[in-house]
């Protein structure tokens, strides 16, 4: 072990031509050794550092997306490398890069547009991860914000994934931002239906809810006048995590309680007279 380690990459040249190992060969040999040994190398730094200290003390979102840039700047580290040991000019290369910087900035606008977009996301936080969020047609809870996406996941368990200049360029509904939300259930009444006895219903089928909030206080409200119905509007107020547990049985209690007081919904039907 120790002869090889004092081994100089001279005595290596020399071996290899003595026998007689094409440069290129080696050339080759030497970038898989450094594409492979660097993967391993990247996905170990970028592990230690994601289990560093002071990097959980950064906000999710941002760790999340440091982790995706740090990743990107370490593999563009193994591929310049790549190159030189391949025998490239890295004066003429730079050059031609620098030929083609137009070229490449107008074929690769939407990425770059999108890792701005990431950037403002994470600056400027209108959601972080876990937020339930609708934007560009799309809703959904934010798993993942990358270098070029953000991913979402669906309430029935679907994978969104959405360009980030899309979303910053968009409307943004956090619906996770506050501890609260407020429901608004409308319902239709007949015309003949008393509405003091359809206010005091709804008050109660509230009220008989401990997940409703009593501050703000619920409020009952006549909302419109319908051909066939009047609309009728329940409006309460609960904690954000409840709100799918409140909203779907209140329907079901309502109207439970409105068979039993009598309170007709109507539904629309037409009434024709025929002259004599």
């Amino acid at each position: 072990m120790n002869l090889f380690l004092a081994l100089t990459w001279d005595d290596i040249k020399a071996f290899l031509n003595e026998y007689r190992v094409p440069q290129i060969a080696l050339r080759i040999l030497i970038s898989l050794a450094i594409l492979i040994v660097g993967c391993i190398i990247v996905k170990k730094i970028v592990k230690n550092i994601e289990n560093g200290k002071i990097f959980k003390r950064v906000n999710k979102t941002v760790r999340l997306f440091l982790r995706h840039l740090i990743a990107v700047a370490l593999y563009a580290v193994i591929a310049v490398a790549i190159v030189s040991v391949l025998g490239f000019n890295m004066s003429a290369f730079s050059a031609v890069i620098a030929s083609c910087g137009l070229t490449i900035g107008l074929a690769l606008q939407g990425g770059l547009a999108n890792i701005a977009g990431g950037i403002m996301l994470v600056i400027f936080k209108p959601f972080e991860v876990g937020d339930y969020v609708e934007s560009s047609g799309v809703s959904g809870t934010v798993v993942d914000i990358g270098l070029f996406y953000s991913t979402l996941t669906t309430p029935d368990n679907k994978k969104v994934v959405v360009p980030n200049g899309t979303i910053s360029n968009n409307v943004i509904i956090n619906y996770s931002t506050h501890e609260t939300r407020r429901i608004d259930f409308d319902f239709s009444i007949a015309y003949s239906a008393d509405i003091d006895t359809a206010r005091k219903v709804l008050f109660a089928c509230a009220k008989a809810d401990e997940r409703i909030l009593l501050d703000p206080q619920p409020e009952v409200m006549i909302v419109s006048h319908n051909d066939s119905s009047i609309t009728i509007r329940l409006r309460v107020w609960v904690k954000n995590a409840e709100y799918w547990d409140v909203y779907f049985p209140m329907y079901e209690q309502v109207k439970r309680s409105f068979d039993e007081y009598g309170i007709e919904i109507p539904y629309p039907h037409l009434s024709i007279k025929i002259d004599k």
